[in-house]
This record gives structure tokens, C-alpha cells and sequence, in this order.
């Protein structure tokens, strides 16, 4: 059984590794620290038999809008809706907060990615070249609701 929980200090090695180990982007351990600083309810990890095995970070932008960082489920736990239980969780923080605007950016090659947050009905809505550290380029994904 999968448990969605808030993030907590000790998990942070974790999370980095599973950051590395399936996000092409390498970023400064800080950097996680950083988010959980700004906004702690937008940590959220998926746990099962006391591992970790996802998480999803997101924060508040401005006024009404707010930010999906990361989401991230190790390979083998893909497929089976962690995924989707984290972004419910996030999107039901940023529900509690009335943020209605919700954007992330997904790599424009990534059609796993852009399948999951189409179904999630998340729409493409413009295009960043070179955003990646690599180059590449990213589309910019939104979903807008109305806080219950």
C-alpha cells in the first residue's frame, strides 16, 4: 500500500537520489532544501514499506498561481497511479491555499510526461527554447480550477 505523506528532514537523501536517478537535470542538494524552506506543504512524498519511492515538490508564484517543481517516481514503481497520488496531494495544497493557476514545464520529447499531465488535464500553452541545462527545449503545461 502506497502512503502519501508530507515531507520530512530525514528524507532528503532519498529524494536526491531518486531526483538523479530519474530527472535529467542535476540539481544542488540545497535546492531541495530550499523549497521545502519556502513552502513545506508543497513537499510531498510517496511511501511504501517505510521507502520512499516518489515525491513531488510545487509552490506558490504569485496571487493565484503556483508551480509544479518536480514529480518523481522511481522506474520501478511508475504505472501503478504514485504519480497521480502525488499531484492529487499537491493539488489539493494548492486547493487549501486558493491557487487556481497551476503551471510546470515538461521537456517537448518527453511524451510519457506530457501523456500523464494531459490526462491529468494539464494543457500545453507555450514552448521555452533551451530551457534544460542541456538545451533542450520545454513546454509549458497549464491546468486551471476552481478552489472548492
Amino acid at each position: 500500500m502506497t502512503t502519501i505523506r508530507p515531507f520530512q528532514a530525514d528524507d532528503i537523501y532519498t529524494v536526491i537520489k531518486i531526483a538523479s536517478e530519474t530527472l535529467t537535470e542535476r540539481y544542488m542538494p540545497t535546492l531541495f532544501t530550499s523549497f521545502y524552506e519556502q513552502f513545506p506543504e508543497g513537499f510531498i512524498v510517496a511511501e511504501q514499506n517505510q521507502a520512499l519511492i516518489g515525491f513531488t515538490i510545487g509552490m506558490p508564484i504569485i496571487k493565484d498561481h503556483a508551480r509544479i517543481l518536480m514529480l518523481s517516481v522511481k522506474p520501478s514503481y511508475q504505472r501503478q497511479h504514485i504519480g497521480s497520488q502525488l499531484l492529487s496531494a499537491l493539488l489539493d495544497v494548492f486547493n487549501q491555499h486558493q491557487l487556481t493557476h497551476i503551471t510546470l514545464e515538461v521537456k517537448t520529447d518527453n511524451k510519457k510526461a506530457l501523456h500523464f499531465y494531459q490526462q491529468q488535464q494539464f494543457h500545453i500553452v507555450d514552448t521555452i527554447q533551451n530551457f534544460y541545462q542541456n538545451g533542450e527545449n520545454a513546454f509549458i503545461l497549464k491546468r486551471v480550477f476552481q478552489p472548492e
